[in-house]
């Protein structure tokens, strides 16, 4: 890139050109001048030297390089023409090292073979490389001695999968057989109570929800005596008041000689716990890059901004930016959904209480609180799956759609045919292309059937198939569950675009705290005891609802001056301790 305001090549003499080992005399030069006298980089010539960019005295020229594989530092390849790995980070003793990126990139490829499941073959297919090959491979870095560990038995894993749904079909037993069973530490007790799986002891495994089964399964890591600990996406099924509670586990067992290896798409959470942060980039499914550590402010706002600056890699054409939201606007719209204060209960088991409201057209209203409380319940109540067994909801005829939190995948067809048949004649328009299958990326899964869909793929699609639909209220259950980050975020914006502008709405139940921000113009908490009681108020501007659900989460948030994005506030710290004293635990 040249930059036209800078560019002087009649003061500078053009040292640029002259320093350029891709000009050659006789043939297309790489930096020419143009009818303006300004120079010209061809972009098909140049090779990214960097030598035009030092040699300018103005500062005129930047080179910025796209992802590409980086030849000569394959960790892994599955088959020919098969996925590459790129890099791997280095475990730190005494520290929590926190991975981010999109889906299909090798974060979980990463934390196998840093675990000791899967061998790296070094890019080689014909054959495979030995022990001592990997390690000369490594040789004069931490990962030398974490190889030789492995290959000699001399360090003990505890890994947390990412599909705890597979838990069940290889697992036999209640919980507290399970975590008899793995506890090496003699913190049972403790753990259960951090976790919150006290009740739960008598339970067999296959009766457990995702919830439950992802708590246990971060138990039964924990509780093992290990020299590495592995968590991929541990905060998937749960609750903000759970992810804390998970967090502070985690950072429980974390001792000078322990490392601790976690991927995670939950930003907050990720902040959290991380010391330090390694971004990965790349083409999904088809190639992984993994950057060189940060810190984790460092390394979070570097994946915002999607630009590395170590390897002058712009990996996204776009920065994240995150924005308090202020006070509603006075607006004279009239309320598209009414409702009185409204009752339902479950026999003696549950009720749930829900005070009086409306939504208003042009706003997506966020529902916050933990699992079992009673938000989904609510959500059926206005989507008409559920009766109250007193009040009223008052639609008037207003048609609604809804995306259930528990997804099925049933239909039999492909993607395209299942958007066709709920979009119609929408499916064509041009909007529908643009907000909803480029920006939910759904065009390269519209030949695919739904019944093969991966979790994060069907949640795409069910989002799109909820916004395709003629409806004046959309009620999205849960919609970031297995999103990465950038989904999540586009996601969200594909929902506000929906409903701007038109007489339409939208209610979220949603437990990513970055993802709720950016979808709520007005908030709604539900408090109580899970499984008992729950309480609704709302809906209610931004600040004070965010204030009075953090401080039921017993969390305090400052922002990040470079991105605006919220950040936790470690228990105790000066910040912490300000916020809390002040009231303000929403910065």
């Amino acid at each position: 890139m040249v930059s036209r305001d800078k560019c002087n090549p009649k003061k500078c003499g053009l040292e640029c050109i002259k320093y350029c080992p891709q000009v050659k005399s006789g043939e297309e030069d790489t930096i020419r001048l143009d009818e303006e006298n300004l120079l010209i980089i061809d972009e098909g010539l140049c090779t990214g030297c960097g030598i035009c960019v030092r040699v300018c005295p103005f500062s005129a020229i930047s080179i910025v390089n796209l992802p590409a594989p980086v030849v000569g530092e394959e960790i892994h390849r599955y088959g020919k023409n098969g996925f590459v790995l790129y890099r791997l980070p280095i475990p730190r003793r005494g520290a929590i090292v926190g991975m981010i990126g999109p889906n299909g990139v090798g974060k979980t490829t990463v934390l196998r073979i840093l675990s000791g499941a899967l061998k790296p073959n070094l890019g080689a297919l014909e054959e495979e490389p030995s022990w001592e090959d990997i390690m000369e491979r490594f040789r004069g870095s931490e990962l030398q001695d974490h190889f030789k560990n492995i290959s000699e038995g001399g360090i003990t894993v505890s890994m947390k999968p990412e599909r705890i749904d597979l838990i069940p079909k290889v697992v036999r037993g209640t919980v507290s057989e399970i975590l008899g069973r793995a506890d090496q530490t003699g913190r049972r007790k403790e753990i259960m109570e951090l976790l919150s799986l006290k009740g739960l002891e008598d339970r067999d495994v296959t009766q457990l929800s995702g919830g439950e089964l992802q708590r246990l399964a971060v138990a039964v890591a924990c509780l093992k005596d290990a020299d590495l600990y592995v968590f991929d996406e541990p905060s998937n099924y749960l609750d903000i008041y759970q992810r804390m509670s998970v967090a502070k586990a985690i950072r429980s067992i974390l001792r000078e000689d322990r490392s601790i290896l976690l991927a995670e798409h939950d930003l907050a959470m990720l902040d959290y716990l991380s010391d330090y942060v390694h971004i990965m980039y790349g083409l999904p499914d088809v190639y992984g890059i993994v950057s060189f550590p940060h810190s984790s402010r460092d390394g979070i706002n570097i994946f915002l901004d999607g630009y590395l600056p170590e390897d002058n890699v712009r990996f996204r054409d776009y920065s994240i930016k995150f924005v308090k939201r202020g006070a509603a606007k006075p607006t004279e719209r009239t309320p598209l959904v009414v409702y009185t204060n409204l009752v339902k209960k479950y026999d003696e088991s549950f009720r749930l209480d829900v005070g009086e409201g409306e939504i208003i057209a042009g706003e997506v209203v966020v529902a916050l609180g933990p699992n079992g409380i009673g938000k989904t319940t609510f959500v059926r109540i206005l989507a008409g799956e559920l009766e109250p067994d007193s009040g009223n909801v008052l639609t008037s005829g207003l048609k609604v759609a809804y995306k259930p939190q528990y997804l099925r995948s049933d239909f039999e067809g492909t993607v395209e045919e299942l958007l066709r048949r709920v979009a119609g004649s929408f499916y064509s328009s041009s909007y529908f292309k643009t907000e909803v299958l480029r920006r939910l990326r759904l065009s390269g899964l519209l030949d695919r059937r739904v019944d093969e869909l991966s979790g994060g793929a069907l949640q795409r699609v069910a989002i799109a198939a909820t916004l395709a639909r003629d409806a004046d209220v959309y009620l999205l259950d849960e919609p970031s569950a297995f999103l990465d980050v950038e989904m999540r975020l586009a996601a969200a914006n594909a929902i506000k675009r929906r409903v701007e502008g038109d007489n339409k709405a939208a209610i979220v139940v949603e437990h990513d705290l970055l993802m709720a921000e950016s979808l709520a113009d007005r908030v709604m908490v539900f408090r109580g005891k899970p499984g008992v009681h729950g309480l609704a108020e709302g809906p209610l501007e931004v600040s004070k609802g965010m204030n009075r659900f953090l401080k039921d989460v017993d969390i305090t948030i400052r922002r990040d001056p470079s991105t605006g994005r919220p950040r936790v506030n470690k228990p105790g710290s000066k910040m912490d301790q300000m916020a809390r004293s002040s009231g303000i635990y929403y910065a």
